[in-house]
């Protein structure tokens, strides 16, 4: 067993035993936080903190892709290395058509975050992570053809850009609740990994791989956005906006703008349960500029492919301690499944991701 089935298989033994402990002691005691107060454990800066309370949290996100597309529709790796073009075709061996095509990729990130309100009006946040990223490549021989010469595997890890922000109240009548997120990311990843690849000639060159496979975006990021939130009865609902604008480039390239919306309904059973549906729309745009030293005859080297649109459907699970040791802990779960996508030139497709998390509140 991996260590992301590990984890995964953790946290859902975590959330299960804290519902059944809960179950029991549901009424018995007050009520510090109610489960459908949160937002679904994606989605980051959802609520401010009281005066002088603190956060504490970590989140666990896994993301499988398999396969890949153009455009709405998806493509065979054949299709690919005899019919798309190759970007850096007429340098010294590089051939006409792509002949590295991505099969397989999965990523891990691990992210921990704290949250401190100095004032009623202003929630501070920071959040560190470490990434894991895997891909599996197919090489094909020679310049043409689909003759097969072999696979080889690219792994890179390594901690990722961090993100500070400030959460500002706009609106509290007590039902409906909105505030401002003004956050930055910082270039604390790195963004110059190099590995071993497989050539369509037989070579095993050291190079720098593709912008996909680095773990940092090089660049100083604003993420202007706004949360609002509100409830009905047993019926919570909520929205956000967050975009991403780089400031900067590095290495001659800048990743592209990107631009987020989610809206949740939660419907809270009990005090400490609540479900959640929710909806979320990527807008990416594509990589502005290139890296002189991200070159060869596989897709993720190209900028071109990058970047998009994508709809996607989560279901999720909070729970909230209410009681004794329990009062001020969360435990939340996370399923996301892709309604649509409609991605920029030939890149991999994300089949589903999964986030868990645990946070902790306090005075």
């Amino acid at each position: 067993m991996n260590l992301t089935v590990r984890v995964i298989v953790v946290l859902i033994f975590i959330t299960a035993s804290l519902a059944s402990i809960q179950a029991k002691a549901d009424g018995t005691g007050p009520s510090l936080h109610n489960a459908a107060g949160h937002a679904p454990i994606g989605v980051m800066g959802d609520h401010m903190h009281a005066k002088g309370e603190w956060m504490l949290s970590y989140r666990f996100m896994h993301m499988d892709m398999e396969g890949n597309r153009m455009g709405v529709d998806a493509v065979d790796a054949d299709t690919i290395v005899t019919s798309i073009p190759n970007r850096f075709s007429g340098r010294p061996i590089q051939p006409p058509t792509l002949r590295i095509v991505p099969s397989v990729m999965s990523m891990d990130m691990h992210m921990f975050g704290a949250m401190y309100a100095p004032v009623q009006w202003l929630t501070l946040m920071a959040m560190g992570m470490y990434v894991e990223k895997e891909m599996d490549h197919i090489t094909y021989m020679g310049g043409k053809g689909v003759t097969q010469r072999g696979s080889f595997k690219v792994k890179t890890d390594g901690i990722g850009d961090a993100r500070i922000s400030g959460l500002i109240g706009i609106h509290d009548d007590g039902i409906h609740r909105c505030h401002i997120n003004a956050g930055v990311s910082l270039p604390t990843g790195a963004n110059e990994k190099k590995r071993r690849i497989l050539t369509p000639s037989g070579t095993q060159p050291t190079v720098r791989v593709p912008y996909a496979m680095q773990i940092g975006s090089g660049t100083y990021d604003l993420m202007p956005g706004i949360t609002c939130n509100g409830r009905l009865h047993q019926w919570y609902w909520g929205g956000q906006y967050i975009g991403t604008f780089r400031l900067d480039d590095d290495n001659g390239y800048s990743l592209g703008d990107k631009h987020r919306f989610s809206t949740w309904l939660n419907y809270q059973w009990r005090p400490f349960i609540s479900t959640l549906l929710r909806l979320q729309y990527d807008s990416l745009a594509g990589i502005d500029g290139i890296d002189p030293m991200i070159a060869g005859p596989v897709q993720t080297a190209d900028p071109d492919n990058y970047g998009g649109d994508t709809l996607n459907l989560s279901l999720g699970v909070n729970l909230v301690g209410q009681s004794g040791g329990l009062a001020g802990h969360r435990l939340a779960i996370e399923a996301s499944l892709p309604l649509r996508r409609d991605l920029n030139g030939v890149q991999m497709e994300t089949d589903w991701t999964i986030t868990a998390g645990w946070q902790y509140a306090f005075e």
